[in-house]
């Protein structure tokens, strides 16, 4: 056994040498932080994790290390029993078979390619299934999916967990209705989070109702704490977010509804795009209408931005931004920062230019 006990935090550093020294178990301290990325490859190893010392159990200590500490009982080891039983529960099985079925239509649908996305389930207060890195959407089998703790430590699953799971996490911790998520990269939709745009509200029905106004997060680097942490201004009144440069995130109550919004939202977006070639102008739904579709859609249990009396007003006047765009500046009742002075110049000049307009069709009118 190698002694690691003196040690507050385990990370990589750590134990990347452990398995080539033969060691089967490592001792750690009460209250010892061991990183994601550790336990992981400790797992991996199945190298025991014991925060006290077997009486009989002779012990090593690192190279460079500390020496060998006084012997102590055993505890329970790193990988429970528990958490095996509950990834092979039935219910268990269901949503896995359930991911599965959701990431071949995403692959089917061109929304992910090689190993791209990744599905989640939230099936207990702090478990989650989840699917392993480097693996195709359409080659998902059950026996391949992983369970998770609320903060990435891997508890069960032969494969290794996907490295963007933190982005889940943090849906999960940030919004109590989310059940699943679903990641990936419909490529009308990614259109737009490259662009830094988002599509106009007010044009299909069904769009309005099931994911309406959309917001546009910042780029960092996927698998980052900072990547999972830039959609947490935006998950608890929208439950779909272009993520910068990389793709879409969508939440929901099922795994199945929540790659439903994918489909929704990269369909209207690619609906928009054609109606651009007809050279004709968008209709729009008028507001009066379009907040019958709001009622449904809160009678459904669906957030939605506008459900604030004062978000709504801003959101109706930055429609008028760029009149038959199909490509707007994120609402600024979106973004919890002031926006940059030009698009606000943008903002006022469009409004200013439809009040002139409507001024002037009034005056016509007169005459």
């Amino acid at each position: 056994m190698t002694d690691l006990s003196t040690l507050k935090v385990i990370a990589m550093q750590q134990v990347h040498a452990l398995p080539e020294l033969g060691s089967a178990e490592v001792l750690v301290a009460d209250g010892c932080v061991i990183t994601p990325a550790a336990r992981d490859f400790l797992r991996q190893h199945g190298i025991a994790v014991h925060n006290e010392l077997p009486a009989d159990a002779p012990e090593v200590a690192a190279p460079g290390g500390p020496q060998p500490s006084a012997n102590r009982k055993p505890a329970e080891p790193f990988s429970p029993s528990a958490a095996t039983r509950l990834l092979n529960s039935p219910e268990a099985q269901s949503v896995k078979e359930e991911i599965c079925a959701v990431g071949r239509k995403l692959w089917n649908r061109m929304y992910v390619d090689g190993n791209g996305g990744n599905i989640s389930y939230r099936i207990g207060p702090n478990e989650v299934i989840c699917t392993p890195t480097l693996v195709s959407k359409y080659d998902l089998e059950p026996e391949d999916l992983c369970l998770v703790d609320l903060e990435g430590n891997q508890l069960a699953g032969s494969k290794t967990r996907t490295s963007e799971i933190f982005l889940h996490l943090e849906i999960y911790k940030a919004v109590s209705e989310a059940k699943s998520v679903v990641h990936c990269h419909p490529p009308h939709a990614t259109a737009y989070a490259i662009t830094g745009r988002v599509p106009p509200s007010r044009v299909v029905p069904e769009y309005e109702v099931f994911v309406g106004k959309v917001a546009v997060a910042p780029y960092e680097t996927p698998g980052t704490a900072a990547f999972a942490q830039t959609v947490l201004p935006y998950v608890k009144q929208h439950n779909t977010v272009l993520l910068g440069n990389h793709g879409i995130v969508c939440w929901a109550d099922t795994v199945t509804h929540a790659e439903w919004y994918a489909e929704v939202v990269d369909t209207y977006c690619w609906t928009l795009m054609l109606a651009t070639h007809l050279g004709a102008p968008i209709s729009y739904i008028s507001h009066e209408k379009a907040a019958e579709l709001l009622a449904i859609k809160k009678r459904l249990g669906l957030p939605d931005v506008r459900f604030n009396e004062q978000a709504m007003k801003e959101c109706q006047l930055n429609d008028l931004e760029m009149p038959n765009s199909i490509a707007l500046l994120p609402n600024s009742c979106d973004c919890p920062s002031s926006a940059p002075d030009l698009d606000v110049e943008m903002i006022v000049k469009a409004i200013s230019d439809a009040v002139m307009q409507a001024l002037s069709r009034k005056q016509g009118q007169i005459r």
